[in-house]
């Protein structure tokens, strides 16, 4: 920072509020007394290796998101793939398959075992190699350090340890919780972002002990040492108790004194501090929990259903054995060619202990009844859906070269399943950065521009005009659909016609000036000097004034620009001051009394400094909700500038100083409407004799002594704040990221829930929600707030009793609505959130919550923040989705069903503790709506034709068996078995499972509603499941009996031989081969070449396979030698039978969804036939009406916002009707 030693001699206590300016600490008040458990902790100040010792041995600052290590991947990774049933089967499988009872080789059972537990552990190990590699990242971050004798040097984060002094610079996050001892400013403050640590994004201002400030430089550390004892780690973001023994002395130590990890500084050009707290030890990484193992809905469901088949295969198994052993004891005495066995295998004088050997034949022989390369075909499929997700061209951001990332495929098909979505605010929703965009002045509004709600309104509003109702009366006419606006929101028609308004935007600006940051604002009236001709010129003026002088920001002289810059403490006061200067009103100096402001003289633009004195500072506080400064000005004249919360400066007003109250306060509510930041700006000329009287008091109480000393300062500075005098408002947009309003009103429209969960003020909290159209006019507001009152006087139980009846008649009210259109929304804050998630109250909060259409909870913290995520995950049983980008938002992300990380500027921590990374909210709309929609489907049709098949196909054993004297025979050779799941019917599923898509992109954007066959399971439901796997029961008893009943006894050759079991055998498995890829190829919806191949290819596989197979030798081919060359290809009964089986087993099935498209179609089935049809094209108006019928009833969004303003026009206009005959004329402007 070029000017950063100048700057950093003003002494910046001067230019705070009251609260800034106190006694010394060891004056004020004594050391902390530390003692008993929970604060044991002792850091020896520059002198870490006395930490490596125990009893001090503190943890490292290296820090871990990992789910394994090197010791434990190898127990946890196996214990993760044997919590799947199947491998547990087949794990014991493999185990019998060394024992003499097994009808297979050992190497058939364990061989396909340990490729599908190795590749899913391989996968499991490269996903957790991904995160270890971005945890490196931060660790190898490099940090200064104090290596002796006042040499500082670099070392990386990790390395870092306990009691080093470490050296951080301008805008460098701290590599540990540190010991503020000093900084650039002379005074000792410096400026924090916690916008990682609590989503704030205003500054933080923390103070060092007076004590510490001579250590401020290199040198200054040669023989510095200190004690500190304080608390033990502890997730507590906002507490700190500590003492500091320096010097033989004792000084107390509060949060003001330490800065935390993943907090960055800002505005200082350097600190210095002590490591108190490293690593997981440190408060962000105490409020992170441990990366969970997570599961999909459908693999857990799929659990259930290898339960099923396993009882099934038990049963039918018993009932071979049962079988078996009376066989053995009735009919082998008769059967002379086959001598019992030594090892009771089958002997007909123990034949149960025979019958209890052929249990366990049985449960081998039946294994393919439940498939075991489901799970690898599914790990496959997932791994390759995950690189589809990566590659999507649309959800890559250009300007950071950030694309998707999938950091784990298990849980691709929950993003189709999705209930809630619980969001953070700041980085996630919002990019921190301010537009000054309008302002009403005098009680008239000036300011053109739209704010990014109001154009996404007008967007909207002029498509469901375009397409409109039949029966709204009237025609609407427009000139531009993206440019229309509904102008009259007033309660009652003009005399003659109702107006829309072309406005102008900055998108439809052909010859735009230069971007201008934080400046957003065009009104030709009031810029370029033009103001001194407007009505209230000196109002206008003293506007300007208040916002080039009523702040705390600092200015630095750009030298490329040759402008000032200005560092503030929120983004919204740098936004006032950026506007003060494109006004002509430009701040460019401060000193330790004086703020000089540069002015433009409107008609000569001349430029003139003037100097305005600083009287006193009384700085904005949540509690207070306003700023005041006490300036005078070069006339002498003393004046307080005013700026806060509307409610609060109209409170405050004289009854002479309410003329523009009516005016404004309709231009508060438009501006709140359109999601604007909005405060009020008011002043008060000061007599002399009164503001010496009052600065004498407030002087007396800024040195007082005495617990009551903030609150006489509150109700002095409350004093001179009244009787003001209202010149008008401030409009600041938020800025949003790019899309987030058409993002959520998407999102709202596929039918899902939205929560904001934020660590900032309610007020701006519910700006946001405004601006995001969470929240609208209209809409009614529940807010659950901790009573300050009761705190301070009373018992906790009674806030708690207040809290729950809050709650209690909350819910009364949402439930005695009666309104079909009334939309509620809920905001509540951090400390009532405290009590309201506890065990004897979630219940009701929660059922309160799910009735409200918005949520938003501020103040809160990131283990509040997770509290609410399990809550909504435990509490409704449905998925939940957390998106954040900072550290104070990976609790939620490892909390819900599916974490979210943004790939922002702060940091990656948000990224490597979830499932899945995006660059912009925006890309969410695609992530779920379309690449969750389309693997939700693909997963779930794909697991049930996976059953399907295998039933088929494993049931045709049993059959056989039982014609055969349950003898364990099998009518199919090892070979062709050991093939159909791994390579004959593998592939055809695994293009269903990737390529598939019932409607594309693009309708799914159109048609977001189809979003809602996920969260509904329709795909996935018992319903299916069980039809299903009766298409399978069905497929296997004609596959089995139609072709018995053709060859039991008909001649097979020319020479009139029956069939043999090696040609019965080959023929049920071609037709089985043909059944089941004829049905994948009538579930698919969409075809490539690659379909095609692969299911076609997998039928000329099996023949290619047949052929050659019968080539070999009959050492190894037995009885197929030569089978299909000699025995099968010239026998048309062969031919005949592999045509006639394959239909008749998919015939149901293709009336079934005959009958169902005709008479009882699908949202997508409809989709498909217009687009087949092309009446998108042919029939735009229709198009248009199925469209406006494609989104999910919501109460939030624009599209929400646009659907009440035409049902509040419609009504109008219904009441006009019923008043008068003459026809209503309609028109733009």
């Amino acid at each position: 920072m070029a000017h950063g030693r100048v700057r950093a001699k003003v002494r910046r206590s001067s230019l705070y509020t009251f609260g800034c300016v106190r006694p010394p600490r060891d004056e004020a008040e004594g050391p902390h007394q530390i003692q008993g458990p929970g604060y044991s902790r002792i850091v020896y100040c520059n002198q870490p290796r006395l930490h490596q010792r125990k009893p001090l041995k503190y943890s490292y600052n290296y820090i871990s998101t990992t789910k394994y290590n090197v010791i434990t991947f190898i127990p946890k990774a196996i214990f993760e793939q044997f919590r799947r049933v199947a491998n547990v089967y087949f794990l014991l499988a493999a185990i019998l398959s060394l024992t003499p009872v097994t009808p297979f080789l050992p190497v058939s059972m364990i061989s396909p075992l340990a490729f599908v537990v190795g590749l899913s552990m391989a996968k499991e190990a490269m996903e957790d190699w991904r995160r270890f590699v971005q945890d490196m990242k931060v660790n190898l971050r490099k940090a200064i350090t104090h290596k002796g004798n006042g040499e500082f040097s670099c070392k990386p984060w990790l390395k870092i340890q306990v009691g080093d002094v470490v050296k951080v610079e301008k805008d460098q996050f701290f590599p540990a919780d540190l010991f503020f001892l000093s900084s650039s400013y002379e005074d000792g403050i410096c400026y924090v972002e916690t916008m990682n640590l609590d989503g704030e994004t205003n500054l933080k201002v923390k103070r060092a002990l007076e004590v510490t400030l001579p250590l401020n430089d290199d040198d200054s550390f040669k023989n510095f040492t200190g004690t500190i004892r304080c608390e033990d780690p502890n997730p507590n973001l906002y507490t700190f108790v500590g003492n500091l023994e320096l010097n033989n002395q004792v000084y107390p130590l509060d949060p003001s004194q330490i800065l935390l990890r993943d907090s960055k500084l800002r505005n200082t050009s350097y600190v210095y501090g002590v490591v108190i707290f490293t690593g997981h030890d440190s408060k962000v990484m105490q409020n992170a929990t441990k990366s969970p193992s997570k599961r999909s809905r459908i693999e857990k469901q799929m659990d259930k259903i290898i339960y099923i088949l396993f009882t099934l295969l038990v049963f039918i198994s018993v009932i071979s054995s049962i079988g078996f052993a009376v066989k053995t004891k009735d009919q082998m005495p008769d059967w002379w060619y086959l001598p019992p066995d030594d090892g009771h295998l089958y002997d007909p004088s123990h034949a149960n202990l025979s019958g209890f050997y052929h249990l366990i034949t049985a449960l081998i022989l039946y294994g393919y009844l439940i498939p075991i390369s489901l799970y690898v075909s599914i790990e496959l499929v997932k791994v390759l859906q995950a690189k589809f997700i990566n590659k999507d061209i649309h959800m890559y951001d250009e300007e950071t070269g950030t694309p998707a990332q999938a950091r784990t495929s298990n849980l691709n098909e929950e993003l189709g399943q999705v209930d809630t979505i619980l969001s953070d605010k700041t980085g996630t929703l919002t990019c921190n950065q301010m537009d000054f965009i309008k302002c009403s002045i005098a009680g008239t509004a000036y300011g053109l521009s739209a704010s990014e709600v109001e154009v996404a309104a007008a967007k909207q509003m002029a498509m469901d005009l375009d397409g409109q109702d039949p029966e709204f009366p009237g025609n609407f006419s427009r000139r531009n659909s993206t440019e229309v606006l509904l102008k009259n929101k007033r309660p009652s028609f003009g005399p003659s016609e109702i107006e829309l308004e072309n406005i102008s935007t900055p998108m439809g600006v052909k010859h735009q000036k230069p971007v201008i940051k934080g400046f957003n604002f065009e009104d030709n009236r009031i810029m370029n000097g033009n103001w001194s001709r407007e009505p209230f010129a000196d109002l206008i003026l003293l506007f300007f004034r208040i916002l080039a002088v009523c702040h705390t920001a600092i200015p630095e002289l750009n030298d490329e620009t040759g402008g000032y810059d200005y560092e503030a403490e929120s983004p919204d006061e740098r936004a006032f001051l950026v506007a003060a200067r494109e006004f002509g009103f430009e701040y460019c100096k401060r000193s330790q009394t004086s703020i000089y402001v540069r002015e433009c003289h409107p008609s000569s633009r001349e430029i003139v400094e003037r100097e305005f004195k600083i009287l006193n500072l009384l700085d904005f506080t949540s509690k207070r909700k306003r700023m005041s400064v006490i300036v005078r000005d070069e006339n002498g004249k003393i004046f307080l500038l005013c700026k806060g919360a509307d409610s609060i400066i109209f409170d405050r007003l004289s009854k002479s100083g309410r003329i523009f109250e009516e005016a404004t306060m309709k231009h508060l509510n438009e501006y709140g409407e359109a999601g604007l930041r909005t405060l009020a700006l008011a002043y008060k000329k000061l007599e002399e004799a009164e503001y010496t009287a009052w600065s004498e008091e407030f002087l007396k109480a800024k040195t007082s002594i005495g617990g009551d000393r903030e609150l006489i300062l509150d109700k002095l500075s409350d004093m001179m704040e009244r009787d003001l005098f209202l010149i008008g408002a401030t409009a600041v947009e938020d800025k949003l990221q790019k899309g987030v309003p058409q993002c959520i009103d998407k999102l709202a429209q596929a039918g899902l829930k939205f929560w904001v969960l934020t660590g900032d003020k309610m007020e701006t909290a519910i700006n946001i929600g405004y601006a995001c159209s969470l929240l609208r006019q209209g809409m009614r507001q529940i807010c659950i707030s901790a009573n300050i009152d009761i705190m301070a006087q009373d018992s906790k139980k009674l806030l708690k009793e207040n809290i729950l009846m809050q709650i209690t008649v909350a819910s009364q009210m949402v439930k005695l609505e009666k309104d079909p259109h009334a939309a509620f929304a809920l905001i509540i804050d951090g400390k009532a959130l405290a009590y309201a998630l506890e065990n004897d109250m979630k219940t009701h909060f929660l059922k309160l919550a799910v009735n409200c259409a918005s949520v938003i909870c501020c103040r809160v913290s990131p283990k509040q923040k997770a509290l609410v995520t399990r809550l909504v995950k435990e509490g409704t049983g449905k998925i939940t989705l957390a998106i954040g980008d900072g550290a104070n938002d990976v609790g939620m992300i490892q909390e819900a069903d599916i974490g979210i990380g943004i790939s922002g500027v702060e940091g990656m921590q948000a990224v490597m503790a979830s499932d899945f990374s995006i660059a912009q909210f925006r890309f969410l709309e695609r992530l779920l709506v379309v690449h969750g929609h389309w693997c939700y489907k693909r997963i779930a049709q794909m697991i049930c034709y996976f059953f399907y098949k295998n039933i088929a196909f494993g049931l045709t054993l049993f059959y056989f068996e039982a014609f055969t004297g349950f003898s364990g025979q099998s009518v199919y050779d090892d070979w062709y078995m050991l093939l159909f799941n791994v390579v004959l019917t593998s592939w055809p599923v695994i293009s269903l499972g990737v390529f598939e898509q019932d409607v594309s992109s693009e309708v799914c954007l159109q048609f977001p509603a189809l979003y809602q066959q996920g969260p509904k399971n329709l795909f996935f439901d018992w319903y299916r499941i069980i039809g299903w796997m009766g298409n399978g029961l069905y497929s296997s008893l004609v596959i089995f009996f139609v072709n018995i009943i053709i060859f039991y006894d008909q001649a097979f050759r020319s020479e009139g031989q029956t069939a043999d079991m090696a040609a019965v055998g080959t023929t049920m498995f071609t037709c089985i081969i043909w059944a089941v890829n004829c049905q994948i190829a009538l579930i698919m919806s969409h075809f490539t070449w690659i379909q095609h191949f692969l299911v076609w290819g997998s039928v000329v596989t099996w023949y290619i396979f047949l052929f050659l197979y019968g080539l070999i030798s009959p050492v190894y081919s037995g009885n197929d030698f030569k089978i299909l060359e000699e025995a099968l290809g010239p026998a048309p009964l062969y031919w005949l039978t592999t045509l006639l089986v394959p239909v008749a087993c998919n015939l149901p099935y293709l009336a079934h969804i005959s009958f169902q498209r005709a008479f009882n179609p699908m949202d997508h089935h409809v989709i498909q036939e217009i687009k087949y049809y092309k009446k998108d094209k042919e029939d735009r108006s229709m198009w248009r009406r199925e469209l406006s019928k494609a989104r999910q009833e919501t109460k939030i969004g624009f599209s929400a916002r646009v659907d009440a303003s035409i049902r509040q026009l419609k009504l109008r206009l219904q009441r006009r009707y019923s008043s008068s005959t003459p026809r209503i004329s309609m028109s733009l402007t």
